[in-house]
């Protein structure tokens, strides 16, 4: 039987992975610098016999594992290779050797699982009719992403998949379990860069100045309403202000203030409305009280959509795989992915991968200099994925 056989090579190769994601995690790069890793990954990739690889988006690459008969059908499946800007506190043996520089999200995890998967379908390909075309992608982390840049390049193309599987890594999941969501589930996410502009001076003058710094509170208060009074309270959003700069002083008001946040929701027409009405609240406060304003929106990815019908055949896949009791239904998460921009191009599902054990303390979150996984979890992310590849081959549906 096809799935105790993945089974058993997810089990025999366990070892291998976890020295591949050992490696990775000992030498991360950050976004679009992952040069050694892609020539890992490449250089993995043929080990297994898999020959046709075609580089993208520089460090990017493609491969495709053809059963028989390739053109029946095309499916992929993705992996993103980069790292975080983050000094490593842990102390292990595959400590990143790279200062300042850490697998702090769980790429390592997702490429690693997907060189795992690569050699599992190799390995029965002759067991299945069809391409997995398998998609190493630079970039997560960075505007304007990696996948953008995949896509620009057509890795989408030539063969066309009929759909995409992602997987990451959750730190609130035990591992050995996995988490599904049909529909809408992470959220777009556009940064805000505002510079206030007033007249400063003396503090104790204040009618002969223009008061940036309260213009900029009576902006970020106003902007609130965006959410509060415009936006519908059936689509979530997000509306915040992580940085205030005003370089003055107790008796000092400055020229200007600079504020960053970000916005966030899961409408892509709101986001559209949004920005504009942002823009216009904080010019007519900015002119209102005398001043002007510099109000930028720099757009960064869109909000992921999980396509029902094959989310639901992965989420029965991965029951049939790991048993009802260890997959789980998500809610809605409010953080980003550029796994989205894949699924604004044809059906996709991104799946999270649980890496939790407290009994061992591994309980860190992503993006955090303590963050680590248990290794076990491993088995699932390479086999799970190339067993949902597999019955995505099989489903006559989406041709």
């Amino acid at each position: 039987m096809l799935k105790e056989k993945i089974k058993q090579l997810a089990k025999q190769q366990l070892e291998q992975v976890i020295e591949n994601r050992r490696h990775i995690h000992s030498h991360p790069e950050l976004s679009f610098e992952e040069y050694k890793t892609s020539a890992f990954v490449e250089k993995e990739l043929r080990s297994y016999g898999i020959e046709k690889i075609e580089k993208k988006a520089d460090t990017g690459m493609v491969a495709l594992i053809e059963g028989k008969n390739p053109s029946k059908k095309v499916f992929a499946l993705r992996a993103d290779m980069d790292a975080l800007p983050i000094t490593e506190q842990n102390e292990v043996p595959y400590k990143s050797q790279n200062e300042g520089v850490m697998h702090a999200c769980g790429h390592d995890v997702h490429t690693s699982s997907l060189l795992g998967a690569a050699k599992i379908l190799q390995e029965v390909k002759d067991q299945f009719e069809g391409t997995i075309k398998l998609i190493f992608q630079p970039g997560e982390e960075r505007i304007p992403g990696g996948a953008s840049l995949m896509i620009k390049e057509k890795a989408l193309e030539n063969p066309k998949p009929s759909g995409i599987l992602g997987q990451h890594v959750m730190p609130l999941i035990d591992a050995g379990k996995v988490g599904f969501r049909k529909g809408m589930y992470m959220a777009s996410a556009d940064e805000i860069h505002v510079t206030v502009k007033g007249k400063g001076g003396h503090a104790a003058m204040p009618e002969t100045l223009v008061d940036p710094i309260l213009i900029a509170s009576h902006m970020i208060v106003a902007l609130q309403q965006v959410i509060s009074r415009n936006a519908s309270p059936k689509i979530p959003s997000v509306l915040s202000f992580g940085r205030v700069e005003a370089l003055g002083a107790t008796n000092v008001i400055p020229d200007e203030v600079k504020i960053q946040g970000t916005f966030r929701t899961l409408d892509e027409n709101w986001r559209a409305k949004a920005h504009k009405k942002m823009i216009k609240i904080a010019e007519g406060i900015a002119e209102g009280m005398g001043g002007s304003v510099d109000f930028e929106v720099r757009k960064g990815y869109p909000h992921l959509k999980n396509a029902p019908e094959l989310t639901e055949r992965a989420y029965l896949a991965a029951q049939e795989f790991l048993g009802p009791e260890n997959v789980q239904d998500l809610d809605i998460w409010m953080a980003a992915e550029d796994f989205a921009y894949y699924t604004h191009e044809m059906e996709g599902c991104f799946y999270r991968l649980g890496i939790r054990n407290e009994e061992k303390g591994i309980t860190s979150g992503v993006h955090t200099s303590t963050f680590d996984i248990d290794e076990s979890a491993l088995e699932v992310g390479a086999g799970l994925m190339a067993w949902i590849a597999l019955k995505e081959l099989e489903n006559e549906t989406g041709k």
